[in-house]
């Protein structure tokens, strides 16, 4: 990612496709060497369809729907939701030039059509979903960018899949959060929240009645340590935002174990980096979210890959009303008029496009990379320098024989690995009762992100043999190995290590035809599918506010320049 600003999506690009490239299986090296063994790899492609297509039917274990339409929040978001829809119609729709297909631009998009808009989004591969995506290996079986859940703590996701009617799509599990024990192999310790309970009361006894994980005397002090949150409420959390989570724990006097035993798995899987690094205000964040809302915690799988189950649906939705969506159209540059504002973007293909308004939906390490040069000298965008995309690895095995799993999202509590499930039980579309496919977070990755993924597997195959001692070997002598996939992030979201959130921009810019979009950008949900998915519309929003009345069009001299 060493490529100068006018090429920097060119290279954004190529190392998208090499990171799918990188991808492809391989027969591990080692005890790995029967990896691509087995009846499936020998039937033909059109036995496999027929099978997937039939797998489609089987009804997983799924829960009920819950009723987070009763939460303060999903209220909050869909009055958002309900404004945009009633502002007032712009006299001449404006043409928004979007660029990035992500769950940012998808959103913003999305919400644009809702205000009256159009909304042209570009995007430089040739699939939907930016950190969601996924893609069809040659037997046609998904592997995806990340294991990705469902919160009911996403009231913008949970809004956005009531109004394209596609709340069916998410698979609801039971009310728990499930962790492995290091210490008993094979063995595992869960917090279940009581359904009866309302919250914070269900969130209470859920940790009390857990006695594997913590004792009584951590338990009390760590919920001493939280009193604070608790009382002061948020502007007590974004306080927080100068000290780790190590930090904090130390801070409060919550004993060291506390840390050890829940908030490195929990740090990893919020942010895929370890409690010594992120910010303190990520973890009160979900806490606070969790512990305040009944179903908060609960998780949803979706039922198949999100670029055709959750990313199409927007897609659908945005061009049924006059908007467009334009693959392989990836951003060279931003050319700018003489007073700084867009003149057009310059496309990877040779072309040029001109618009009323302009957004990036583009993660922030290609949105520095992009940067017209006068803008980098603005505060507003020079503090992005302190955004970082964190690496991530996402890991899919394919093993001859169902493991002995749960339906649900496992923490892994593995130096290594982050969360992982096996996909086969937990997803409709990936179903398959006599073979288990897991899908693993590797995190952190940055000490990996360079290796093969040879020794990438080998490492994972150790821990599972950790987790699975009784199916899994690492000399291969007892569950095989099908296949596998490796999927390379070098820049995922960003890092939200300490002193992030005074340099997260809103998506109104100073430069008056130029908007940003992206779970970076200023919202309450940080680096999240959620936060992603509220930008876009905290964009489109804003979009609506500033132009929907103005008898200004964006493109008119302003009488002032538009970097004063």
């Amino acid at each position: 990612m060493q490529a100068t600003c006018v090429s920097a999506a060119g290279a954004f690009a190529a190392a998208q496709a090499s990171q799918r490239r990188s991808s492809q299986s391989r027969a591990p090296a080692g005890g790995f060497t029967a990896a691509l063994r087995g009846a499936a790899v020998q039937q033909s492609s059109a036995s496999r369809r027929a099978g997937r297509q039939a797998r489609l039917a089987v009804q997983a274990r799924d829960f009920p729907k819950p009723a987070f339409e009763e939460e303060k929040t999903f209220q909050e978001m869909a009055a958002i939701s309900a404004a945009i829809k009633a502002a007032p119609r712009p006299q001449n729709p404006l043409t928004v030039v979007i660029a990035g297909a992500g769950l940012a631009g998808l959103s913003t998009a999305k919400y644009l059509v809702d205000a009256g808009h159009k909304p042209i989004i570009l995007e430089s591969r040739d699939v939907l979903g930016g950190k969601v995506a996924a893609w069809k290996d040659e037997d046609g079986d998904w592997y995806e960018t990340g294991l990705h859940i469902f919160f009911g703590a996403y009231p913008n996701l949970m809004n956005l899949f009531k109004e394209l009617d596609i709340e069916e799509r998410l698979q609801w599990k039971e009310h728990s959060m499930i962790f492995a024990m290091p210490d008993s192999p094979g063995e595992f310790s869960r917090f279940d929240f009581p359904e009866a309970l309302p919250a914070p009361l269900n969130g209470i006894v859920a940790i009390l009645r857990n006695n594997q994980m913590l004792t009584w005397p951590e338990k009390i002090r760590f919920a001493l340590g939280l009193l604070p949150a608790i009382v002061f409420g948020q502007p007590y959390v974004e306080a927080q935002d100068d000290k780790t989570v190590t930090e904090w724990m130390r801070k409060q006097g919550v004993p060291d174990r506390v840390n050890d035993e829940v908030f490195i798995a929990m740090a990893k899987a919020l942010n895929f980096i370890d409690p010594d690094e992120l910010s303190m205000i990520c973890v009160l964040i979900a806490l606070n979210r969790f512990l305040q809302e009944k179903h908060g915690s609960k998780m949803a799988f979706l039922d198949g890959a999100p670029p055709e189950r959750l990313c199409q649906p927007i897609v659908d939705y945005v061009t049924a009303r006059g908007g467009e969506v334009r693959m392989k159209a990836g951003v060279k540059n931003i050319e700018l008029n003489e007073d700084g504002t867009v003149k057009q973007y310059n496309l990877l293909n040779g072309e040029s496009i001109t618009a009323d308004l302009y957004v990036s939906a583009m993660p922030v390490d290609i949105v520095k990379k992009l940067m017209p040069e006068p803008w980098g000298k603005m505060e507003f965008f020079s503090r992005l320098d302190k955004l970082v995309g964190v690496p991530v690895i996402n890991i899919h095995i394919w093993f001859d024989r169902k493991l002995t799993t749960v339906d649900h999202l496992l923490f892994s509590r593995s130096p290594l690995l982050s969360v992982y499930a096996d996909m086969s039980t937990t997803c409709k579309e990936y179903h398959d009762p006599d073979k288990s496919m897991l899908e693993l977070v590797f995190a952190p990755a940055e000490k990996w992100i360079g290796k093969s993924d040879e020794e990438i597997i080998a490492a994972t195959m150790k821990e599972l043999e950790r987790l699975f001692p009784n199916e899994v070997a690492f000399d291969g002598s007892k569950a095989q190995i099908r296949k596998y996939k490796v999927v390379k992030t070098p820049l995922s979201v960003y890092k939200t290590v300490p002193n992030c959130e005074p340099c997260r921009p809103t998506q109104r810019t100073p430069i008056r035809n130029f908007y940003l979009a992206g779970d970076y950008t200023k919202q309450r949900y940080l680096a999240s599918m959620e936060g992603a998915t509220f930008s876009g519309k905290l964009c489109a929003q804003a979009i609506a506010e500033d132009w929907n009345t103005s008898s200004v069009k964006p493109s008119q001299p302003a009488k002032q320049p538009a970097m004063a």
